[in-house]
């Protein structure tokens, strides 16, 4: 234990970096955490609903993971949904933003409803009607973008 303690310290007093003894740190932060004071632009707040069917999307439930990205994010608590075959959806979808939001991003998955989470499958993107703080998202509308596994 001393010997391990002297190298330590003899790297330390030599100025031998973190990361030449370990590696490169990686630190990932959220650039959402102040937009309004990076725009000067006030943060509103939308709840979205979702209307419509997909039964190709849908199947035997959907899962959807709303991604960020500007001009909103989601709220830690109410970013996924899950969304049966009739509709009927479970969970909430709150969303901060600095403008109304023309379109969403989700990852999802078919899953039923009361399957742990699991790896999703890839990109969907949805255009919004928005209602005052209220949008809604029109499953039928919704474009399926690339799976994951197809990304270079």
């Amino acid at each position: 234990m001393k010997k391990i303690l002297a190298v330590f310290c003899a790297l330390f007093l030599s100025g031998v970096s973190h990361s030449e003894i370990l590696g490169p740190r990686i630190s990932l932060f959220s650039t959402t955490v102040d937009w309004a004071a990076i725009t000067g632009l006030s943060l509103h707040q939308y709840t979205g609903s979702f209307v419509g069917k997909n039964s190709d999307l849908v199947k035997k439930g959907i899962v959807l993971y709303y991604l960020d990205a500007f001009p909103c994010y989601g709220e830690a608590d109410s970013v996924r949904v899950w969304i049966s075959p009739k509709g009927e959806v479970v969970g909430n979808l709150r969303l901060v933003c600095i403008h109304e939001p023309t379109e969403v991003k989700f990852a999802w998955n078919n899953e039923k409803q009361d399957a742990i989470q699991s790896v999703t499958t890839g990109l969907l993107t949805c255009p919004v009607r928005v209602n005052g703080g209220d949008f809604s998202v029109d499953l039928s509308k919704c474009t399926r973008g690339t799976d994951w596994q197809e990304y270079k």
